[in-house]
């Protein structure tokens, strides 16, 4: 379950101020919409990979012992 701010007020800011597990799990659900998706949500969904991508994707470097080397958002 995704606990984090909506995608209403997350429109609000700029996509590089979302925080990792925001951004992969709003990728995740577009990205099973795809299909169905109006102009207006392939812009976001295309805007949200873009970010990813300029962050150099959503692994982390190191695992921690507290956390692994994917990010969840769960």
């Amino acid at each position: 379950m995704y606990i984090g701010r909506d995608l209403t007020a997350l429109q609000m800011i700029p996509k590089q101020q979302w925080k990792d597990s925001e951004l992969a799990f709003f990728h995740h659900a577009l990205q099973q919409v795809t299909p169905y998706l109006n102009a207006e949500g392939q812009t976001m969904h295309r805007e949200i990979v873009e970010e990813i991508e300029a962050r150099g994707g959503l692994q982390r470097n190191e695992a921690t012992y507290t956390n692994g080397t994917r990010v969840f958002y769960e």
